[in-house]
């Protein structure tokens, strides 16, 4: 279905920026207004998808909204720590 595009996008770019990528694990959380896309990686890597002042996860959420924008839904991105 489409909930595959922005979740595998997800996984897809944040494999790139953390060390254990096996670790990624992505969960779609059904919400009364927007459905939650919730982003779990390894303890020791959840600075990496932070960024320094939160940058990183905030061009995370941009991306995600922006890409199920497209697919007619509205996603925001949880990072589970």
């Amino acid at each position: 279905g489409l909930i595959m595009q922005s979740e595998s996008l997800l996984k897809y770019v944040v494999s790139f920026l953390v060390e254990k990528p096996e670790a990624i694990n992505v969960r779609e959380v059904e919400g009364e207004k927007s459905n939650v896309l919730e982003l779990v990686v390894a303890e020791s890597d959840i600075g990496k998808v932070i960024g320094r002042n939160g940058r990183i996860a905030k061009s995370l959420r941009t991306l995600i909204a922006a890409s199920s924008a497209k697919e007619g839904k509205n996603y925001t991105l949880e990072i589970v720590d």
